[in-house]
């Protein structure tokens, strides 16, 4: 039987649901360089041919930790689906002479070199600049026309983004920028293998997006996501995922698979995001481009990724397209078959529509709730009424226990400070839209008082 080596950190997929699809296909050998979530820690068991939690000493080369391990269980394929791990198990791959993203891979982590990259072949972007002092940071901001968006090179889920408005805001900016970096490694959201990363930033102009000229229904955000794969550097667009205006500064809310968009819509931003991938110079693993959306067509890539986009947004997939993208990636990495999708799936192809929201303690326009609430799911579920046929449940292992505190959403921690993550699925795409902005208006009402000390 195969067997393939699991590399899991946190961020990606759920990690319940993407090792479930692996081990479909193969033996599995999980190294874990995060905390395995407790929903899942039994199952792994169940799952796993082995499990390593490598000491802290193990970590500090962390390719040749994936390598010996890899050769120490006979591993045919190395996967995984972390932002943070993707660079190491490219690394990795390549030294093992495994099918992997390819030695570019750092292209599609570091935000500097990806940009770079853009600029050279000519590709829509916002302009920018590299910052790693704050008096690179005033010298970009001297260059750049406000408003202006800070945000780490290495970091993934809009944490350390800090819009600065004029230059009076640079170094304020700057030192909680800094801060975040930190207070996310502590917590566990930080690239694993390239050292100091947290200190490593761009700056980029904010261009004016608009979600009105592309949808037809009011509450879509102005941007999304083709999510596809490169196989044997051959990039294949699988679909579009569409999201909710982002709380500020960037922080994304809500993402609905399938987008709502017209055919010429979609041909029109996959052209964009196939010239981006392509610049990169990837081999083979999932991608996630996120594009945003001006008046008159006009589009700007936001940056890409060289794995599956995270939270639900593969679940989702399978949900509404039948596509087992973890599985099938898996396959390709072993050398089988796979019938990749011939071109991105429009929205009617679509078997109804699917949707996560990340709970946050703010209201619809972004402002913060006036008082603490304690999350509990059970209490949303019976009281938020949605459309029919509309089905929302929790996922476990993305959010707080019943009972916990819903934390004060801080801009700069970005997703750091969510409370939990549902799913929702509904007959369309418009209907998601629609229950999520009732569910994110009724939260802060049907949801119990927090106690004196949790308002402290």
């Amino acid at each position: 039987m195969s067997k393939v080596l699991f590399v899991y950190a946190k961020g990606g997929p759920p990690l319940g649901y993407a090792l479930s699809r692996v081990a479909a296909r193969s033996a599995v050998h999980l190294l874990a360089l995060s905390a395995l979530p407790p929903s899942v820690a039994a199952s792994a068991d169940r799952l796993c041919a082995s499990v390593l939690i490598p000491s802290e000493s193990e970590r500090h080369d962390l390719v040749s930790l994936i390598v010996y391990r890899a050769q120490e269980v006979g591993a045919d394929a190395v996967v995984t689906f972390s932002e943070y791990a993707v660079v190491a198990v490219a690394e990795a791959c390549e030294k093992l002479g495994l099918a992997g993203a390819g030695n570019s891979c750092a292209l599609a982590r570091d935000k500097r070199m990806m940009r770079r990259t853009w600029q050279d072949q000519g590709i829509s972007q916002p302009r920018f600049r590299p910052v790693a002092t704050e008096q690179d940071l005033h010298d970009a901001a001297a260059t750049l026309r406000f408003p202006l968006l800070l945000k780490a090179a290495w970091s993934a889920g809009s944490t350390a983004h800090r819009t600065i408005r004029g230059a009076g805001e640079v170094r304020a900016a700057w030192e909680r920028a800094r801060e975040v970096m930190a207070e996310s490694a502590q917590l566990g959201y930080a690239e694993l293998h390239v050292a100091d990363a947290g200190a490593d930033f761009i700056v980029e102009e904010i261009v004016p997006g608009t979600a009105a000229e592309w949808f037809d229904q009011e509450g879509w955000g102005d941007y999304v996501s083709v999510e596809g794969v490169v196989v044997d550097g051959d990039f294949r667009p699988v679909c579009l995922s569409g999201r909710m205006p982002t709380v500020e500064p960037f922080t994304e809310r809500a993402g609905i698979t399938p987008a709502a968009l017209s055919h010429e819509a979609q041909r029109r931003i996959v052209a964009l995001a196939r010239d981006a991938v392509d610049a990169l110079g990837l081999r083979n693993c999932g991608t996630h481009t996120e594009i945003k959306l001006g008046a008159d067509g006009r589009m700007w890539v936001i940056e890409t990724a060289a794995r599956f986009g995270g939270a639900m947004t593969v679940p989702q997939i399978e949900e509404v397209f039948g596509l087992d993208l973890i599985g099938m990636l898996t396959d390709h990495l072993l050398g089988r078959p796979v019938s990749w999708p011939a071109e991105a799936r429009t929205p009617q192809e679509a078997h109804g529509a699917a949707g996560s929201l990340v709970v946050l303690a703010v209201d619809g326009a972004g402002d913060a709730w006036p008082d603490r609430r304690v999350w509990d799911f059970p209490t949303v579920h019976d009281n938020v009424p949605l459309s029919a046929g509309s089905r929302l449940s929790v996922v476990a292992e993305n959010s707080l226990p019943d009972g916990t505190p819903v934390p004060v959403y801080d801009p700069a921690a970005g997703a750091n400070t969510m409370a939990a993550l549902c799913l929702l699925s509904a007959t369309d795409p418009e209907t998601v839209i629609r229950d999520f902005r009732t569910l994110v208006d009724a939260l802060p009402k049907v949801l119990p008082h927090g106690t004196t000390e949790a308002q402290s």
